[in-house]
């Protein structure tokens, strides 16, 4: 395990185990927190997550271990050599500096993931066989919605973007399923928006497969998404940071092409159009 990433490391630790809410919103925290998850202190990490320091302890014996200083101990244990001395290191970068650091960790993480193509792969046939295809991006992952549904729409016949909430989201999400929709792309950041995990236990009902990214596995959409693929948010400034996230959706739409057969003449098509218009500036 001391070869992958920290997150990497905390995610197979959580994988298969039973947890209550309150113990997934700590491996939550803990993963986004992941290089410094081996040196906090159970009341730090409970004032991380939000919950009581018993909380804590009880997350630890669920994980098989006798307390939280035999959980913590086990993290610095597989802590690879120089990871503590690191963050020497980063003490002496600016704030800036430092969540380009985290934002590169980030990334590193998400190559380790793409490593099984996998689930990008059968994620983008779902994507590319929906007619239309609905993406859905609230609040902070509105931007990430809009971006995706951006280039979908040009090498996809029929994108429906859904970022903004209200009584009207249903209804749109009612007249894509009888329009023959079978999926949607979800994007879901922190802070997850009480309507977005709604819209998508209502999604699924309608018989809708949802693909989601979100910055965790452990995230409140997990249980309304049929597949969620994880890439992890910064969190080193007053405002998250969204990188990776990004980066997987391109990496989607990539999949999404490989399984639609007129991709690339809809891209040319596009060109040869914006050309004869003189949309861009050559």
């Amino acid at each position: 395990m001391s070869g992958s990433s920290p997150a990497a490391r905390l995610q197979r630790l959580f994988e298969g185990r039973r947890l209550t809410p309150t113990q997934r919103r700590i491996a939550h925290s803990m993963v986004r927190r992941a290089a410094d998850a081996p040196f906090l202190s159970s009341v730090e990490l409970a004032e991380l997550a939000g919950v009581s320091q018993p909380s804590v302890t009880r997350f630890a014996v669920a994980l098989g271990f006798d307390g939280y200083p035999a959980l913590r101990r086990h993290l610095r244990e597989v802590t690879p050599d120089g990871a503590a001395g690191s963050h020497g290191v980063e003490e002496s970068l600016n704030e800036y500096q430092q969540a380009v650091r985290a934002e590169i960790e980030n990334l590193r993480q998400l190559s380790e993931l793409l490593a099984d193509p996998a689930p990008v792969e059968r994620a983008g046939r779902l994507l590319a066989g929906s007619r239309p295809l609905l993406v859905l991006g609230l609040r902070a992952a509105s931007s990430q919605a809009r971006g995706f549904g951006y280039f979908a729409a040009k090498v996809h016949p029929d994108v429906r973007v859904l970022d903004e909430g209200g009584s009207m989201l249903y209804d749109r999400v009612d007249a894509a399923r009888r329009a023959g929709a079978s999926a949607l792309m979800c994007f879901a950041l922190p802070r997850y928006p009480c309507e977005a995990v709604d819209a998508l236990a209502y999604a699924r009902e309608q018989g809708l497969t949802v693909v989601t990214v979100a910055d965790s596995v452990f995230a409140p959409v997990a249980a309304h998404s049929d597949l969620l693929i994880p890439a992890a948010v910064g969190t080193g400034l007053a405002f998250d940071t969204a990188c990776a996230p990004m980066l997987l959706g391109r990496a989607l739409l990539e999949a999404m092409c490989d399984g639609l057969p007129e991709a690339q003449a809809r891209l040319e098509e596009f060109d040869a159009g914006a050309a004869a218009r003189g949309l861009f500036v050559e």
